[in-house]
C-alpha cells in the first residue's frame, strides 16, 4: 500500500513576466499588469507531497524533518525574498508560476530523503494555483 505525506512551505519572490521573443506590445497582451517592468510580488504557498511506502520502525513515509532541511535547501533559501528573474533557472525562460512550480519539482524530484516525489503545488494567490505532477 501507498502512503502520501505532504508539507507547506512559504516563500517570497518577485517577478516580471516578459520574453525578449515577443514585442513590447504582445509582452503588455500576452502578461497584462505581470509585465509591469519593475515586476511584482507573491508571497507563494508551496505544497510538497511525497508517496511511498510506510517504514516498518518510523511509521512514516518520509521524515518531517529530513524533507524540511531538503526544502529549505534547495528552494527556500534559494528563492525566498529574490527576483526570480535574476535566477539562472530563468535565464532561458520566462519566470511564470508554471515555469516555477517546474523549477521547484525539477531541484526536488531527485533529493528526497525517502519516497517519491508525487507533486509540488504552488499557489500564487488565492484564486491561482499551479501543479507539477510525478505522473506527467
Amino acid at each position: 500500500m501507498r502512503a502520501y505525506f505532504g508539507r507547506r512551505y512559504l516563500l517570497s519572490a518577485s517577478h516580471r513576466l516578459h520574453t525578449p521573443a515577443l514585442t513590447t506590445e504582445q509582452n503588455r497582451a500576452a502578461y497584462g499588469k505581470c509585465n509591469n517592468e519593475h515586476g511584482h510580488g507573491h508571497n507563494y504557498f508551496v505544497e510538497v507531497l511525497v508517496g511511498g511506502a510506510v517504514d516498518a520502525e518510523t511509521g512514516m513515509v518520509v521524515d518531517m524533518v529530513a524533507l524540511d532541511n531538503k526544502v529549505q535547501k534547495q528552494v527556500l533559501d534559494r528563492f525566498d525574498h529574490t527576483n526570480l528573474n535574476l535566477d539562472p533557472l530563468f535565464a532561458d525562460r520566462v519566470p511564470t508560476t508554471e515555469n516555477f512550480c517546474k523549477a521547484i519539482f525539477e531541484l526536488l524530484h531527485d533529493v528526497l530523503p525517502a519516497g517519491d516525489l508525487e507533486h509540488v503545488r504552488v499557489e500564487e494567490t488565492e484564486n491561482n494555483f499551479f501543479e507539477c505532477s510525478a505522473r506527467g
